[in-house]
């Protein structure tokens, strides 16, 4: 029986600046399968990201409700948010956002160093996730000795590094050739494929989506107007 990871209800986010309101989403009602991979396409200013920082608990929706694994994250205060980003989820950005004075290893232990968890214990792990995304022989590398797309990897690898359930990717193809841009998107097909991780990820490659996503919502001016199954 098919388990629902994600939900909202009537998810809606209206961005005030002086007396100007713009609504970036409006009544999103979505329902999400555990063990999926998602592509979420539509033009630039049509909700995607807006959607994902929701999802990711990065923002607060103006009305509505986000469940994940059944559980409102749109009540949690900044703290339970906080642990909510860093332990339940992994989340990817265009950007890298690596320390580039930090190697492989240490850039993807870096989220365990603020769980507490022994030196060790971080490397062990650490190591155990690169190999994972195919860089084990890089992880004494730092960021400026990667290239893009190893770079990136870096970031998934850390994304990963909780076993997280749910893995939210906002555009992390977008610095990338299109060579290594399918390089990406394959690598997460398959942790979904292999490691049952849920994937969700925003792209304009719609090409790219079609070939390895299950399904593909479109968003346009802030609310679906298509969702189908690929496979």
């Amino acid at each position: 029986m098919d388990t629902t990871l994600v939900e909202t209800e009537r998810l809606t986010r209206i961005c005030s600046t002086g007396k100007i309101s713009v609504t970036a989403l409006s009544d999103i009602n979505l329902s999400l399968l555990e063990g999926k991979f998602y592509g979420i396409t539509g033009v630039s200013g049509s909700g995607k990201s807006t959607l994902m920082n929701l999802i990711g608990g990065l923002d607060t929706p103006s009305r509505g409700v986000i469940r994940v694994r059944g559980r409102c994250i749109t009540t949690l205060n900044s703290r339970q948010r906080a642990y909510y980003r860093r332990c339940e989820i992994g989340m990817i950005f265009q950007s890298f956002h690596l320390l580039p004075a930090h190697t492989a290893l240490e850039n993807v232990a870096l989220p365990l160093l603020f769980a507490g968890v022994a030196k060790p214990d971080r490397r062990r792990r650490a190591a155990a996730v690169l190999e994972l995304v195919g860089l084990a022989q890089r992880s004494g590398h730092r960021p400026a000795e990667l290239s893009g797309g190893e770079q990136q990897r870096v970031a998934i690898a850390r994304a990963l590094i909780h076993q997280p359930p749910l893995l939210l990717a906002d555009e992390p193809t977008g610095n990338l050739d299109s060579y290594t841009s399918r390089q990406i998107i394959r690598m997460l097909a398959d942790l979904n494929q292999n490691h049952g991780v849920t994937v969700i990820i925003i792209s304009h490659e719609e090409h790219l989506l079609q070939e390895f996503a299950h399904e593909i919502i479109r968003l346009t001016d802030g609310k679906v107007s298509d969702r189908f199954s690929i496979r």
